[in-house]
């Protein structure tokens, strides 16, 4: 199975797409998508979609998996995001990839065992489930590979 996870954003997108083989796990690409903040809101939001869109055509992911977004205070954040987070579901609807959330505790006691983990529990345990060589150097792609791998051991447990 070939997952994408998608760290959704307005200004930063993080993506990371993985392999999972029997109880292995292995990283195909991972990084950032960055808007330019010079555009409009509808042109950030293509940019978004196009570039998400590419991704899946160039990792043919089996399905894609997000983050479930929880916003206490910052209205004026909330809404950008859940923009963006439109745009990452349009373009996999359009892929005809089925989509799971996760909330951040989910994909956090998955990925670290703890609920609570912070950004640099998370980031650790990524780097070394995954055997990578160094840290993502953005949290948004850790994050987004976190959601990936809770992803595939979820969907592993599912299928026992």
């Amino acid at each position: 199975m070939r997952v994408l996870g998608v760290d959704p954003g307005f200004g930063r997108v993080g993506y990371g797409v993985l392999d999972r083989r029997g109880g292995g796990l292995s990283p195909v690409v991972y990084g950032l998508i960055q808007t330019d903040q010079s555009l409009t809101a509808p042109e950030r939001l293509r940019q978004i979609h196009e570039s998400v869109t590419r991704l899946m055509k160039e990792h043919s992911p089996d399905c894609l998996a997000t983050e479930r977004l929880i916003f206490a205070a910052n209205r004026k954040t909330a809404f950008a995001v859940a923009r963006g987070l439109g745009v990452v579901l349009l373009a996999g609807a359009e892929a005809g990839l089925p989509w799971t959330e996760y909330t951040p505790a989910e994909v956090k006691m998955t990925v670290t065992g703890s609920g609570s983990a912070d950004k640099q529990q998370v980031q650790f345990m990524v780097t070394r489930l995954l055997g990578l060589a160094a840290p993502p150097k953005s949290a948004d792609a850790s994050d987004a590979l976190a959601v990936a791998i809770c992803h595939a051991h979820c969907e592993r447990v599912r299928s026992l």
